[in-house]
């Protein structure tokens, strides 16, 4: 049975801001909005076959999961990717205002979501699809094995050694303290060159 316009038009506002979070956290923000455009003019192009067979979210996730896959292989991705991290640095994007403790406590936010964010995104792949869909999509693990095509056993694997590489990443890359009120913050620490 084919799928109306209609029927289109409402999946898409259903699921679009759930599908680009999570291409936010699969292949980051500055690429997140044309593959999410991607992912929906296949969704488009395949309603009409869709089964029934598995949920309409385990479709459409395990479609966006390809695609973004597919996109993180690309070598114009890696390209676009290297060149954006020698742009910024880890306070690119941090300016000093005078608004107060506000817009401190918003950049200390932002600074700390973007150092995760890149932390998740160092992840082997494997990895930061089950972290993107269980702990940041919010889905379960029964779930979240239908749109990957695992077992869910092997999600309960996954997810365990991502949030362990992800704790030692966030060990060895940041310093995390308690702000003037008690709120988690981090700094990115340093880089240090080795010398050979």
């Amino acid at each position: 049975m084919a799928a109306t316009e209609h029927d289109f038009q409402e999946i898409y506002e259903t699921y679009q801001p759930r599908i680009y979070r999570y291409l936010c956290r699969m292949i980051g923000e500055h690429e997140a909005e044309d593959l999410m455009q991607e992912v929906f003019i296949k969704v488009s192009q395949s309603i009409g076959d869709f089964r029934n067979e598995s949920q309409l979210s385990t479709w459409i996730y395990r479609i966006a999961a390809n695609t973004a896959i597919d996109r993180l292989r690309s070598a114009s991705y890696r390209a676009n990717a290297n060149a954006m991290d020698i742009e910024s640095g880890p306070h690119a994007d941090y300016q000093a205002d005078s608004v107060g403790d506000l817009l401190d406590r918003s950049l200390i936010r932002k600074e700390m979501n973007k150092c995760i964010d890149d932390l998740i995104n160092k992840l082997p792949e494997d990895y930061r699809k089950v972290i993107a869909l269980g702990e940041i999509g919010g889905f379960q693990n029964r779930e979240v094995a239908d749109m990957l095509g695992v077992s869910v056993d092997t999600v309960k694997i996954r997810l365990h050694r991502a949030r362990k590489q992800l704790k030692e990443a966030m060990e060895s890359n940041c310093s995390l303290y308690r702000d003037e009120r008690n709120e988690l913050a981090c700094d990115r620490k340093p880089l240090t060159m080795k010398l050979r």
